[in-house]
């Protein structure tokens, strides 16, 4: 069974990627996702509050005050030393990776605004990737802030990034856009490689208890599809970028799903936090399962069937679904 596929140029054994985690930080894990069948890696992210902000704050606090105290000059190292530790690291791991696997690494650098942070595009591709994931984790709280500012935003972002480096680069994006496809045309027109649809936004719990907001990671699941799986039908054969899935792929019908709504590759975290590595050798031996019942002998055959690409207008194809959808409600009664 061919399952190749092509992502911003990369020829891909399969369609199953490993999604940004903390997996990728174990060079053990890594060897074991390829393995068992994962044909690439994202990083996990390298953030920009990491290279600029943290530091800033670092170096204040180890310099302020210092010579007040005779010990204190001698106690702490230069502020100096402590530059971009983390963000060092995040390059040394990438150079690892390179040398302990034989699949694509793709880097992830995660960010808001142009600026100074952005040079460790350039730093992460000389490390050795083989493809950038920009993701512009972004949610504009200022009600004087228009959507006109916010896509500059990504566009400035994305022509920034493009040119700094030479690989690929793919924007991850969120579904929040008054008009998600324009949007996406924009980016396309601009030079991104790679379209990652859709960004999960770990939205914070009240503690109601200890009157406080706390953090609420939860895995997603395979109902968390149908919204990416819309826009890749909606995108598939309109834009020139690769389109990749993610949130919600954990079962060989899902992958299938994702496929036949265009996308090249699918992305997966939380199955494989859940499940271990072996769950890609799973899904992908249930893939060719399906396809062989099917009688499909290629990815590519079914690639963007279920899309929106030969439909004359896809909004009033919406339209009548979601009629159809609501009017199925009175057997309910």
């Amino acid at each position: 069974m061919d399952l190749k596929t092509n992502y911003m140029g990369m020829e891909l054994e399969n369609p199953l990627v490993a999604a940004a985690s903390p997996l990728s930080k174990d060079l053990d894990m890594s060897k074991k996702l390829e393995d068992e069948g994962i044909s690439a890696i994202v990083t996990y992210s390298l953030f920009e509050e990491q290279i600029t902000h943290e530091q800033q704050e670092l170096d204040y606090f180890l310099a302020q005050g210092a010579e007040s105290f005779a010990e204190a000059l001698s106690y702490f190292p230069e502020p100096e030393a402590y530059h971009n530790v983390n963000a060092e690291d995040y390059l040394e791991h990438i150079q690892k990776l390179k040398k302990h696997v034989n699949i694509p690494i793709i880097g992830s650098l995660n960010g808001v605004s142009a600026g100074g942070w952005m040079d460790y595009a350039k730093k992460i591709e000389e490390a050795g990737a083989d493809a950038l994931e920009l993701n512009i984790y972004y949610i504009p709280t200022d009600p004087r802030i228009t959507a006109q500012q916010v896509e500059a935003m990504y566009l400035t972002d994305l022509s920034t990034v493009k040119q700094a480096i030479n690989i690929p680069v793919a924007m991850k994006l969120s579904p929040y856009f008054s008009a998600f496809s324009n949007l996406a045309t924009k980016l396309d027109d601009n030079g991104a490689d790679g379209l990652v649809l859709f960004n999960r936004f770990y939205q914070p719990d009240i503690n109601i208890d200890n009157l406080e907001v706390e953090a609420n990671l939860q895995f997603s699941s395979s109902h968390e599809i149908r919204l990416p799986l819309r826009w890749l039908a909606i995108l598939y054969g309109r834009v020139k970028a690769s389109l990749a899935a993610t949130s919600g792929a954990h079962t060989a019908e899902d992958i299938i799903k994702f496929t036949m709504a265009g996308a090249d590759i699918v992305m997966m975290a939380s199955v494989l936090l859940s499940e271990g590595p072996e769950s890609v050798s799973k899904i992908k031996n249930n893939m060719i399962k399906w396809m062989e019942e099917k009688e499909y002998t290629s990815l590519s055959q079914m690639k963007g069937s279920m899309s929106y690409k030969n439909v004359a207008e896809p909004a009033a194809f919406e339209r009548a679904n979601y009629m159809k959808t609501l009017q199925s409600l009175e057997s309910f009664k």
